[in-house]
């Protein structure tokens, strides 16, 4: 488990035992997707890991314009292994982006801006390591059809775990009529849980690229999955969470199926989370953790919640980072959406899991999903959090009772704030509440982070019809 490598002598020494034949460096853009571009093992020095990889950043999503397009992939030995779906021998290597112009990493280069949170970590004297423990949850489809036309917009997924297959005539086989319901897949056993042998299988893909997996189960929807990963550094969180949905998807591809990591691609079931637990250390020493006070968290600790959930709108822009997000966070689907803390308590958007000690005390931040790219969340996650201690922020709560029973008036009247109903709440919260994220995202990063979601996200989704307004709306 973990590093293969330790230094760029050891990656060629790993290549040479591996019989390595080609090198694929990859990069993150700014909404999270992975790239990549092979290179043969022959072409590779040792000189390749300090002058870079060239590349065109005016071919990535709102990076460079044309006449500024030349930009090198610095990659970073330590992240190498090998992949496991490629015919010929290649070693992965995952990279940061350096701004030629400049002469310093690209302030939109994702991986470089978590870099200067951890840094910056560092430099306030708060402390020295923060621990980022994020948990990917997924659906597994059998079949998905999507057509998004000027006159037509539809999408059907499909999975033999669906209540809507009980009176399927499969061609090849027989209806077996054992399937989770909606809202019934927590935890069921054999034939009603499907996917079994296709999780075990991620899950020894994972600990080859490196990841230590302590748990794998059903989640509560239908067609739904969880594989529990170690936590990490939050650089190297980050990165594991890239090769998770890199192999989740992958295994799922070479078995027939597709994986996806979209929030709520079912209506009226569980939608899919990225539950991040978080903690901040110094000298070994974990800072979260105060014997005898409420869930065992120090000041420190709920100051750091705080932060957290009085810039959540904002952060939620990074956390939270697509219109399909918000359809998760509604009342009725376990939806973290209510901004207090809790003990055990899975309603609050902050929960502080059950029989922490000393070594393992953490808060648990239910309401990011998996379109956040994972450098930025928890980027701004810990920004947030660093501001919350510096101005001791009380948080909310705690409050134990079940939240998803309060009506949107208790709610109200309680004073708890919510985290925003849209992307473009959130957008434009981080317009407005961004002084926080400063000190690792430029201005313009922030601007054109914004833009791009804008421009991307918001508007082509306001500007379509659906069923449901035909539904609704024709015959008016």
């Amino acid at each position: 488990m973990g590093k293969f490598v330790n230094s760029v002598e050891e990656f060629f020494s790993y290549c040479k035992e591996n019989e390595v034949k080609f090198v694929d460096f990859r990069f993150t853009d700014i909404k999270g997707t992975w790239h990549h571009v092979t290179y043969t093992m022959t072409a590779i020095s040792p000189d390749t890991f300090k002058s870079g990889i060239p590349f065109d950043g005016s071919s990535v999503d709102a990076w460079q314009p044309i006449n500024r397009s030349d930009m090198v992939l610095i990659p970073e030995a330590e992240t190498a292994f090998l992949d496991p779906f490629t015919a010929d021998s290649t070693v992965i290597v995952i990279c940061d982006v350096y701004d030629i112009y400049k002469g310093q990493m690209y302030e939109k280069c994702p991986r470089s801006i978590a870099k200067k949170a951890v840094s910056h970590l560092s430099e306030s004297g708060v402390g020295d390591t923060a621990f980022f423990g994020p948990e990917n949850e997924f659906f597994v489809f059998d079949d998905v059809k999507i057509k998004d036309d000027i006159n037509c917009a539809s999408y059907c997924v499909d999975s033999e775990e669906g209540g809507w297959n009980d009176a399927t005539d499969y061609p090849d086989g027989y209806n077996t009529g054992h399937r989770p319901r909606t809202k019934g897949g927590y935890f069921p056993c054999q034939p009603i849980d499907s996917m079994v042998d296709l999780r075990a299988e991620m899950v020894q893909v994972l600990e080859q690229v490196g990841l230590e997996v302590f748990v794998v189960h059903h989640e509560v929807a239908q067609a739904q999955g969880e594989i529990g990963v170690k936590f990490g550094t939050l650089v190297e969180a980050a990165d594991n969470v890239q090769k998770y949905k890199y192999v989740v998807r992958m295994v799922a591809h070479l078995n027939g199926k597709t994986a996806t990591f979209m929030p709520k691609p079912l209506y009226g079931d569980n939608g899919s989370g990225m539950h991040v637990h978080q903690s901040i250390w110094k000298d070994g020493k974990n800072l979260f953790y105060k014997e005898g006070e409420y869930a065992n968290l120090s000041d420190m600790a709920r100051y750091y919640i705080g932060g957290i959930l009085a810039h959540a709108r904002s952060v939620a822009a990074f956390t939270n980072a697509s219109t399909n997000s918000y359809k998760r966070l509604i009342p009725g689907f376990e939806a973290p959406s209510i901004l207090t803390y809790s003990s055990q308590n899975r309603s609050a958007s902050c929960r502080i899991p059950y029989g922490s000690g000393e070594k393992s005390t953490r808060i648990e931040m239910r309401f990011p999903d998996s379109t956040g790219n994972p450098y930025l969340a928890f980027s701004a996650m810990l920004m947030a959090g660093l501001d919350g201690i510096k101005n001791k922020t009380e948080p909310a709560g705690p409050m134990d009772e079940d939240l998803f029973e309060l009506s949107l008036d208790e709610i109200r009247e309680r004073g708890i704030n919510q985290m925003p109903h849209t992307l473009r709440g959130s957008l434009e919260a981080v317009i407005r509440d961004n002084e926080y994220l400063k000190p690792v995202m430029s201005k313009h990063f922030i601007d054109t982070y914004q833009h791009y979601k804008f421009e991307t996200q918001v508007w082509p989704y306001e500007a379509r019809p659906t069923p449901f307004e035909f539904k609704t709306t024709y015959s008016c």
